[in-house]
């Protein structure tokens, strides 16, 4: 009887919002703040991070190679940057350059360090009331929550003045990994009956290299590891001010709400499979391939991308996850980087086999495009095309790819709340138009 009832009320909620594509269009209503020839609606400014991936002109966007910029420094000129100093601690460096505009010097980063050490543990009795009591089966759901629990340890949750919004920021990067870690030993625990171990974070290590240590029951990992690993949070680490989870942080920051409100928000927004979600669907559609598709032959492989594509196989929807972005190009410059790392991985790995299903994939993916949409057709492989595949080589669980997403964002959420806090103070609000059920507009 319920049952029936819901289904009365779905179709009363389709007869009753259903609103034409032609009306958006007489209004000149941009959806997803959208213009038309696909660019994005300019609703702000921002110096921690840009995306470039197209020129526009005469109200054409003309294709061309990504560019990834932190605080004005092409990602790939900061990589080698960090390199000529040693490999560790490219993430916490990446961090401390979001949040307060430099590539910190040795004396900076030794403090940074020192003082993400002092925070990082958590009380135990905040990991038995609000991590091990009842967890969620979605982790990304129980990091929403103990971050919202956070609040309750802040002597001083609510003050927006800056202080306490950098003490506030400084608390959440340090003791993330060990939220992340401990939410899905927690998960693993209640839900897929594993056994509960728990690892206390090293102090001595880098933060990826404690997400390996904690992780892995024999607390055993390689330097290659623990470099890649850190590679990928310093690429996913920013991407612009208009991504969905970045511009969540800056909505709801414009309400003067409190740290933990404002982040628990964005990691809801990353959850989304059409945003910080795509790496899992990836890892589905190669699991798909192989089921279906003998992959080692480029030829039939083609035909099951052109089936994908024309929505006959995996889930008919007509997209090849991993594949296309919605500002970059002819190439997403965290991909081309990724891509000589999952080599390298694949290599010690003995992976190489897996690593050219990957590789064929983005450039049959290409061929296929410009067969079925024409030669002007250009898409290039994302960053989620390689991640999934390097976690898998790392040995890193399939539910915690977008927990990891959520830690390299971490410090760019705080960097672009506490930017929209201190430079915009207005309340952001953009406009609807109301409309009858004819379409016509109620003034």
């Amino acid at each position: 009887m319920k049952s029936d009832f819901i289904h009365e009320l779905s179709l009363l909620i389709q007869e009753h919002n259903f609103i034409s594509k032609d009306i958006y269009d007489k209004l000149d209503v941009k959806r997803g703040l959208r213009n038309k020839n696909g660019t994005g609606v300019l609703v702000g400014l921002t110096k921690i991070g840009a995306v470039v991936g197209y020129s526009v002109e005469d109200g054409k966007k003309i294709p061309k190679e990504g560019q990834l910029y932190f605080r004005g420094i092409p990602l790939k000129i900061l990589i080698e940057k960090f390199k000529e100093k040693g490999n560790r601690y490219a993430f916490e460096k990446t961090m401390f350059l979001l949040l307060f505009g430099k590539v910190p010097e040795n004396f900076e980063l030794k403090m940074f360090l020192s003082t993400l050490k002092e925070l990082q543990n958590l009380p135990e009795e905040f990991i038995e009331d609000f991590i091990l009591r009842k967890p969620s089966v979605d982790i990304m759901n129980q990091l929403q929550r103990t971050v919202l629990c956070l609040y309750t340890l802040d002597p001083n949750p609510d003050s927006v003045e800056l202080n306490n919004l950098i003490n506030q920021t400084l608390n959440l990067i340090a003791k993330f990994p060990s939220l992340l870690v401990y939410c899905y030993q927690a998960t693993n625990y209640k839900h897929f009956n594993k056994s509960l171990i728990i690892h206390n974070p090293v102090e001595e290590y880098s933060v990826a290299e404690n997400i390996l240590h904690m992780l892995r029951p024999d607390n055993k990992f390689t330097e290659l590891e623990a470099e890649i690993l850190d590679l990928i949070l310093v690429i996913h680490a920013e991407h612009g001010g208009g991504n969905n989870s970045t511009f969540t942080s800056h909505v709801v920051s414009s309400t003067r709400t409190d740290t933990y409100s404002s982040i628990s928000a964005s990691i809801g927004s990353l959850k989304g499979p059409m945003h910080g979600g795509a790496n899992s669907i990836v890892t589905k559609m190669i699991q798909d391939i192989k089921k279906n598709c003998n992959y080692t032959d480029r030829e039939k492989l083609k035909e099951y991308i052109r089936k994908i594509f024309e929505k006959e196989a995996f889930d008919k929807k007509g997209k090849i996850y991993g594949m296309g972005h919605a500002i970059y190009t002819l190439s997403d410059p965290r991909a081309v980087l990724l891509k000589e790392k999952a080599f390298e991985l694949a290599k010690d790995k003995n992976s190489l086999e897996e690593f050219k299903l990957f590789s064929d994939i983005e450039e049959l993916t290409k061929e296929v495009g410009k067969e079925l949409k024409g030669e002007d057709f250009t898409i290039c492989a994302n960053v989620d095309l390689y991640s999934g595949f390097v976690y898998n080589l790392l040995d890193i669980p399939q539910n915690i790819f977008t927990p990891l997403f959520a830690l390299a964002r971490i410090a760019s959420w705080n960097a672009h709340r506490i930017e929209q806090i201190i430079i915009d103070k207005k309340l952001i609000r953009p406009a609807y138009k109301a409309i009858d059920e004819e379409g016509n507009v109620i003034l």
